[in-house]
């Protein structure tokens, strides 16, 4: 087995990359959305979800002699190569940071340790085992699923078309009953059986009933309509599903949930990245994760609009156009008369550039906000950045910088020398309360 471990947005060498070449032969300079139609699992929803992500983003772009990374994270695997993408807080191939953010944005139990797996792909497989909790949620917000479905009956109650071949075998002799075939409305289908199939499989594990504790009211619908449910059919169900994958626009989310319990449930036959039926990887990204993990530590000070769910929308002009001028940023603080806005930023702290620079101001004088801040994971020895707005112009020769309006890059400390991920819990949690102090004082 041949294992590479590099981190996010890192600048390497192609001649680097030589171990796993055929992975990268696979993923190098194909954008998410080419790759996520290739079998990559990417979290969240690449075009539902993720603000920072977009289609066009590559996991390995070409730049000269080198291979540039970005803000994924994850694992990427074909035949017997992996190529392991970590949080560039990693340290001895342990990414707490990864495993914190995973649980803060999606409430994973504490008592799921990825790390007690010693098997490094066991542990990538039980990462799909936690989002399904995610998935079925929020799938299960439009209600089980429904479609149209053939059923077969032999029975004396006729009502749709009759199977001759399948009556004869049944029937003969006569004895009242008529084998026929019938189209239905129904919520047990194809695709509702498939979730039954993996929740059923993960009730089997140590863990099972803690991880499905969440979503107790979601297990309890699909337990309830897929009344046909069979464990021998297990096999039958993927294959159907593979076959007819989810397309209704209003049902997308059953999609993304449909992709997920078949990686779920393959995985017994062809382990991550192996086998005839290889499963190209699960890709995490980092730029979402950090903006709700952010949220989650500072919600009660800040309301966070969401672009791509259109929730807290503002508006830069009076226009009838409801389409004219729209924008969301991150973070809005709840004090109105001290205004500050707030912007997430998963990259280092040289990385944010003029562009950052234009977008927090606009939304700044928009909102008569005197303060600004970029939230982005730093270290502990770094010392936060304030830029203050200058007046007057060059040409002028009065260049000079205003008091009253200032942006500061504000580094939440991520710890580095954790010795186990119950020390990384507490030192983090001290970080967040000094980070907390800085931004709302």
């Amino acid at each position: 087995m041949k294992t590479l471990r590099v981190k996010d947005n890192a600048s390497l060498l192609k001649e680097d990359f030589d171990p796993v070449a055929n992975v990268v032969k696979r993923v190098a300079d194909k954008t998410l959305e080419q790759l996520e139609k290739e079998g990559i699992f990417v979290f969240p929803e690449l075009v539902k979800d993720a603000e920072d992500i977009t289609k066009e983003q590559m996991i390995l772009k070409s730049v000269n002699d080198r291979y540039a990374l970005n803000n994924v994270m994850g694992f990427l695997g074909y035949g017997h190569e992996r190529l392991i993408i970590e949080s560039r807080f990693s340290s001895d191939s342990q990414d707490y940071f990864l495993q914190y953010m995973l649980e803060k944005v999606m409430d994973f139990p504490n008592v799921l340790d990825l790390n007690t797996d010693a098997n490094q792909e066991n542990r990538l497989f039980n990462l799909l085992l936690f989002l399904f909790p995610y998935y079925l949620k929020t799938a299960m917000r439009k209600g089980s699923f429904k479609t149209y479905i053939h059923n077969e009956y032999n029975d004396a109650n006729l009502k749709g078309t009759i199977d001759i071949p399948r009556h004869i075998k049944e029937n003969t002799p006569f004895i009242g009953n008529v084998a026929y075939s019938k189209r239905e409305f129904s919520y047990d289908n194809y695709l509702m059986e498939l979730v039954r199939h993996t929740i059923e499989f993960i009730k089997r594990k140590s863990y099972g009933e803690i991880l499905l504790k969440k979503v107790r009211d979601e297990v309890k619908s699909v337990v309830t309509v897929t009344e046909k449910y069979s464990p021998q059919d297990k096999a039958k169900i993927i294959q159907v599903n593979k076959k007819k994958p989810i397309v209704h626009a209003f049902y997308h989310e059953y999609r993304s949930l449909q992709r997920l319990c078949i990686l779920i449930l393959q995985h017994e036959k062809h382990q991550i990245g192996s086998g005839i039926r290889q499963v190209p990887g699960i890709i995490f990204d980092g730029a979402w994760l950090w903006e709700e993990y952010i949220n989650s530590i500072i919600q009660s000070d800040f309301y966070h609009p969401m672009n791509k769910g259109g929730k807290g929308a503002q508006r830069l002009f009076s226009t009838e156009d409801s389409k004219v001028g729209l924008i969301y940023p991150d973070f809005i603080s709840r004090n109105s008369e001290n205004r500050i806005i707030a912007d997430a930023k998963y990259k280092p702290v040289g990385n944010i550039g003029n562009r950052d620079y234009l977008q927090v101001l606009a939304y700044m004088y928009r909102f008569d906000a005197t303060k600004g801040y970029y939230l982005y994971p730093g270290k502990n020895e770094e010392d936060d950045i304030q830029l203050k707005m200058n007046q007057g112009t060059t040409y002028q020769n009065n260049v000079m910088p205003r008091e009253d309006v200032m942006v500061t890059k504000c580094g939440l400390a991520i710890p580095r020398d954790a010795e186990s991920y119950e020390d990384f819990v507490f030192q983090i949690g001290i970080s967040e309360q000094e980070f907390i102090t800085k931004i709302t004082e």
